[in-house]
């Protein structure tokens, strides 16, 4: 049977500062996401599901489920996106030609994917994937959903519920999601 299991932090928990605090990290990776694993890997048992990676999980189940593994899924992409902050950070290469040519620049992507992101009513995810044509596409997914179940490959996402930003921004998720472009790899 698959046992998941934290992922480890590629950074230190204070690394991330200001954009993102020790603390809120803490309770974040630490707190929200240690129990949708510990939820995940209670649930499984029986499920016939055993035996898949966290993706194929995603893709095939429901309900308990599919909310857990879709939240260590989403969570796990989401915290190894980040290094420390860096000024004026912008994409390069192959990624920034795509950018560039479907949203005219960096700039107006960015203005697109935080509207999504501020406009998602409720919790939930904003995401860049690639479709099968290769064409990038942002997406608002509600609460643990992920593009992977609608055929896309996810390259970024930020997170949009309240436990991401609460403690940092409280209730100010356009200045949280404005605020993260300084720590995406």
């Amino acid at each position: 049977m698959t046992k998941f299991e934290l992922i480890k932090l590629p950074y230190a928990p204070d690394a991330l500062e200001p954009v993102i605090s020790a603390e809120a990290i803490g309770f974040h990776h630490g707190k929200h996401l240690q129990a949708y694993v510990n939820n995940l890997n209670a649930l499984l048992p029986g499920s016939g599901l055993e035996d898949l990676t966290l993706e194929e999980i995603v893709c095939r189940s429901e309900g308990g489920i599919f909310n857990n593994a879709g939240q260590i899924l989403n969570h796990n992409l989401y915290f190894t996106q980040f290094r420390a902050p860096q000024a004026d950070n912008v994409p390069t290469g192959q990624i920034a030609e795509a950018i560039n040519s479907q949203f005219g620049s960096f700039e107006a992507f960015k203005e697109e994917f935080q509207k999504k992101g501020a406009t998602l009513f409720g919790s939930g995810w904003v995401w860049l994937s690639i479709d099968k044509e290769g064409k990038l596409v942002i997406t608002q997914e509600p609460n643990a959903s992920s593009p992977l179940t609608k055929g896309l490959t996810p390259l970024l996402t930020f997170d949009v519920w309240e436990h991401a930003y609460y403690l940092d921004y409280q209730n100010r998720r356009p200045d949280h999601l404005a605020a993260l472009w300084q720590i995406v790899n």
